[in-house]
């Protein structure tokens, strides 16, 4: 039941990190580079962390 939780709390802050990246970029070029600095956490904590 904890793993759940954990997944449900995960995507709750993906909703809210969406919403708040849609109400504050009004560019397509922030939303670009929004991206790739996820992507570039993504792969650190894939590569480094786990």
């Amino acid at each position: 039941m904890n793993d759940y939780l954990v997944y449900i709390i995960a995507l709750i802050a993906l909703v809210v990190v969406i919403v708040v990246v849609k109400k504050v970029t009004s560019c397509l070029v922030k939303s670009i580079v929004t991206l790739a600095f996820l992507a570039i956490l993504a792969y650190i904590y894939y590569y480094y962390l786990r």
